[in-house]
């Protein structure tokens, strides 16, 4: 420093003031917008997938229910079981394509749909006349049961 240069009145650096919290830059109504879209997204697939997992343990409970009423009456075992395939059906289904079905054309979609040949070769051919069924005590509830299981645990993932 030279000793004869005058003294320079500067003052000191002051920094610029934070900028305000409100309100937000664009890019973060851009960030909250997406959040919220997201947001609004997932809530919705989680309720319509817990709307579709209640169906199915309404689905289950039915079937349990069923399975008591299978010793005391089996005729409307059988009825009850034929509806209640028939429910998930039109649920799964296109309406078009289910809604007419009766009889052996019944028995052949439910073959089609996961049946594996059980409904209309095998087992499932109770269910087409169980209602007219002469001796309904004959009616195997327990094989129908499992069949209806497997039907509706196949559907449920999609496999048909």
């Amino acid at each position: 420093m030279n000793p004869a240069a005058p003294a320079l009145d500067l003052r000191d650096i002051h920094a610029a003031p934070a900028p305000p919290f409100w309100p937000p830059a664009p890019g973060w109504w851009l960030v909250a917008v997406l959040i919220l879209v997201l947001v609004t997204v997932v809530g919705m697939w989680l309720y319509r997938r817990y709307r579709r997992h209640r169906e199915w343990q309404r689905i289950e409970a039915e079937l349990d229910r069923l399975a008591a009423l299978a010793n005391d009456d089996p005729a409307a075992f059988a009825t009850g079981l034929s509806t209640l395939l028939r429910r998930v059906a039109l649920q799964r289904f296109d309406r078009q394509r289910v809604a007419p079905l009766s009889g052996e054309a019944w028995l052949q979609f439910l073959d089609e749909t996961g049946g594996e040949g059980e409904f209309s070769q095998g087992i499932g051919q109770v269910l087409a006349d169980a209602a007219y069924v002469p001796e309904p005590d004959a009616i195997p509830a327990e094989p129908l049961l499992v069949l209806a299981r497997h039907w509706i645990r196949k559907v449920r993932r999609g496999n048909a």
